[in-house]
């Protein structure tokens, strides 16, 4: 066979999913769908406006497909976790919802079964039907630059328990669950989109910590799906082979040793551990082949459409030269089993004109505000100094003066998690020094209680204030965004303390401090400041859990939730 049939292309074009640019459909996605029979489709943030756009926007996908007789409607699907990763949340699309973190510091599992079913909920109303959730990793490692507060603890069998939870809240309401990055981000401080994480486990100790949650997962029969990631496990592997890549790890674990029959999708191969080809990366072209070589049903390739067909020309040459042929009707039957499930026939997702789906997402909104409103509530955590509060909160709630509010200025969290927030970026690319959006709702917050002056600090500065520019503050509110991994926040946060501490060892003004992101900000260290200062933390930095701690401080409700990973000091 010297060129490939038509049939033959249409079926390699459901072993992809790729994403665009644009609000509506643009020509780049609708060559790839009508030409190259591309069968599933990545939502990202920059695809999302508001409610009615995405529905238009996904009814527009899914009309171009069957034009071109696609024989099943197309897969959507969308990075949701909920909390720092939500790419379809917002105030004219879906409702913000706590992350993984959150969720567990609420220590319920019916919470995080009910948030993740309102969450398919509005993603199945606007015609999303594939979640990239949950995250399954085990944030085994404070340092983790990529998981963190996306992961739900350092506990496997806690891990296990809420993930479990979202699978069945995602795929009981309509949408198809993915649980990633197989098998287990969790125990490295190198974060994949920059370079290829190595994680030194043998297969029983692997066994222990990161594959219980995809076992349960798979145990408890939700889950539609499965993510590979970019990291090597070279005492299992032999090799630094990435994971979503190695035969090993993607047949001989994931689908002999666990027994897993459904959809394995990789995660974005435009990834640095997979696209550097100057750093060890075998380039997105070759990995979109090694990774159908390795076991994977579908590519996800999200960003650049030169690299989307040069991977769909190299696997149609491997495809010819007999270098892929084994596998292909099984993953093909998986696909379609999936898209059965959950995208189901053209009439569910191209419904008749005339249905009243405007009314229908009013109606969702409301109650999943007040959902997400409880779940917030419930997740602001005192990490230490809670008699100390219950003395202060009066204080700040009644007092006279100004509320000084320090937030950090605004650093590269990472490559997941940046673009949520907005960050506002110069010609290079580089983050500005500026507050952030949600830094900004906190600070409106605490105005709408108390005059507040709001301070942006940074590792430029030499030192916030002293003890002169203090005349008038009642009260600081001092938050930290992974100070952990960035001292300059602690330093700032020492010499504070330094200038409020009195000679009978106080402070001449309360201090509140909160972590915005990862608990781990005072994880060693201020020992002798735990009785003068009160530590809170909300486990993300969204205007939801910025509402919420600062109820928390002026006292209209409790803080009840408990922190999900272990914490030296505490």
């Amino acid at each position: 066979m010297d060129t490939l049939t038509e049939t033959i292309k249409r079926e390699i074009g459901q072993h992809f999913v790729f994403g665009f640019h644009g609000q509506t459909a643009s020509n780049d996605i609708k060559m790839l769908i009508k030409d190259y029979f591309v069968g599933n489709i990545i939502l990202m943030k920059r695809n999302i406006k508001d409610f009615e756009q995405v529905r238009s926007l996904v009814h527009e996908l899914q009309l171009i497909a069957k034009e071109a007789d696609h024989e099943k409607p197309l897969m959507i699907g969308i990075d949701q976790e909920n909390g720092l990763v939500s790419a379809f949340s917002s105030p004219a699309a879906g409702t913000q919802f706590p992350g993984a973190m959150a969720i567990a510091a609420i220590g319920s599992i019916d919470m995080a079964e009910a948030v993740a079913g309102a969450t398919a909920n509005e993603l199945r109303l606007a015609g999303i039907n594939w979640a990239y959730s949950p995250v399954a990793d085990v944030n085994s490692d404070p340092l983790n630059p990529v998981i963190g507060v996306r992961s739900f603890g350092d506990d496997p069998k806690k891990v296990a328990q809420f993930s479990t939870a979202v699978a069945r809240g995602l795929s009981s309401n309509g949408v198809a669950s993915c649980a990633k990055h197989f098998p287990g981000h969790g125990d490295t401080h190198v974060d994949s989109h920059l370079s290829l994480p190595r994680i030194l486990k043998s297969k029983e100790a692997l066994g222990s910590t990161e594959l219980l949650p995809f076992q349960s997962i798979m145990e408890a029969g939700v889950l539609s799906s499965v993510m590979t990631g970019h990291m090597a496990l070279p005492e299992i592997t032999g090799d630094d082979t990435p994971a979503s890549l190695s035969k090993t790890i993607t047949t001989d674990i994931l689908r002999k040793s666990l027994c897993y029959n459904g959809v394995v999708v990789t995660d974005c191969l435009e990834m640095d551990a997979i696209a550097d080809v100057n750093n060890g990366g075998c380039g997105v072209e070759e990995g979109a082949v090694r990774s159908l070589e390795a076991g994977a049903d579908i590519v996800m390739i999200c960003h650049t459409f030169q690299r989307q067909v040069g991977a769909l020309e190299s696997v149609y040459r491997a495809t010819l030269s007999g270098r892929l042929k084994n596998g292909w009707i099984e993953s093909e039957k998986r696909i379609s089993y999936m898209k059965d499930g959950f995208a189901k026939s053209w009439s569910a997702v191209l419904p008749a004109e005339g249905d009243d789906f405007v009314y229908q997402w009013q109606e969702l909104k409301k109650r999943n505000i007040s959902l997400s409103h409880e779940a917030y509530c419930r997740s602001t955590a005192v990490i230490w100094g809670s008699k100390l509060l219950s003395g202060i909160s009066p204080q700040i709630q009644s007092g006279k003066g100004q509320i000084l509010l320090l937030t950090p200025s605004m650093e590269s969290v990472n490559k997941a998690v940046d673009d949520e927030e907005s960050i506002i970026r110069n010609s290079d690319g580089i983050v500005r020094n500026t507050a952030g959006a949600s830094y900004l709702s906190l600070a409106s917050s605490v105005k709408k209680r108390r005059e507040c002056n709001h301070c942006v600090y940074s590792a430029t500065d030499a030192h916030i204030f002293d003890a002169r520019s203090l005349d008038g503050v009642s009260g600081i509110i001092f938050v930290m965004r992974n100070a952990d991994q960035r001292p300059w926040q602690r330093q700032h946060l020492v010499k504070i303390l330094q200038t409020l501490r009195t000679p009978t060892n106080e402070l001449s003004i309360p201090v509140i401090v909160v972590a915005s992101c990862g608990p781990y900000d005072l994880m060693e260290g201020f020992e002798d400041s735990r009785d003068s200062i009160v530590y809170l933390g909300t486990f993300e930095f969204t205007a939801e859990a910025f509402e919420a701690v600062v109820a928390v401080i002026f006292g209209e409700h409790q803080a009840t939730g408990k922190v999900p990973v272990s914490i030296v000091g505490r």
